[in-house]
């Protein structure tokens, strides 16, 4: 089984989010560049995945596309992968203000 969690927030930029989250959970994260999604910050271990991203990714024909497009007025992203429910995580990610759960699939 595994638990993802999607987070959203357009009151902090991707570069606040992470330093807020970072300190919040005592968490480094890296900087990463991908062709589909761009730039994006991940932190975490082998089993548990915290990445923080803009919204708005890199599209084929010059246009930015939507990582969420459900969710088009969300700038900024937080994704949460984890290997079973993490009500601890959860909690302490939704008591970060401005910060708002979008979307949770357990798979």
């Amino acid at each position: 089984m595994t638990d993802h969690h999607t987070y959203g927030t357009s009151t902090h930029t991707v570069s606040e989010l992470v330093r807020l989250v970072g300190d919040r959970l005592g968490l480094v994260f890296t900087e990463r560049d991908s062709d589909y999604r761009g730039v994006y910050h991940l932190a975490g271990t082998c089993n548990e995945r915290i990445e923080i991203q803009p919204n708005p990714i890199p599209g084929d024909d010059e246009e930015d596309d939507l990582y969420a497009p459900h969710h088009p007025s969300v700038p900024v992203l937080l994704l949460t992968t984890t290997p079973s429910p993490h009500p601890a995580l959860q909690a302490r990610l939704e008591s970060i203000e401005g910060l708002t759960l979008l979307d949770h699939e357990t798979v």
